[in-house]
């Protein structure tokens, strides 16, 4: 089992930048990928990036790329999103998920944190 708690959401202006962070308990963190994934109002949870058990492999969805950056520290067991350029397409809850590989699809992820909120205001 892994308990996921996300942290770091608030207000931010567009253009500017926020870090979110992804708390895991359980000893068997090392062992999962992690992911980041969105859901605005009114839409589809999203994928928004991923990062393998060992750090070898990282996806971006192509709305992020080159804006964000996801990392982790299997010491700290801590996930992180650095979010720089914001815009206001994208504000969103931000979900913290783990699972067995890296993936784009939420399907392939076991446990999920309750989220935290991100407004990019205009």
């Amino acid at each position: 089992q892994v308990q996921l708690v996300e942290s770091g959401g608030g207000l931010v202006q567009a253009g500017g930048s926020l870090r979110l962070s992804c708390t895991a308990s359980g000893r068997t963190f090392a062992t999962y990928a992690m992911a980041w994934f969105r859901q605005a109002p009114g839409k589809v949870r999203e994928f928004v990036a991923a990062k393998s058990s060992g750090g070898g492999v990282t996806y971006y969805a192509d709305v992020v790329k080159g804006r964000f950056t996801i990392s982790r520290d299997n010491d700290k067991n801590m996930v992180y999103l650095q979010m720089d350029s914001l815009k206001s397409e994208d504000t969103a809850v931000y979900y913290c998920a783990a699972g067995p590989f890296a993936a784009a699809f939420s399907t392939r992820y076991t446990f999920w944190g309750q989220g935290t909120l991100v407004t990019v205001s205009s």
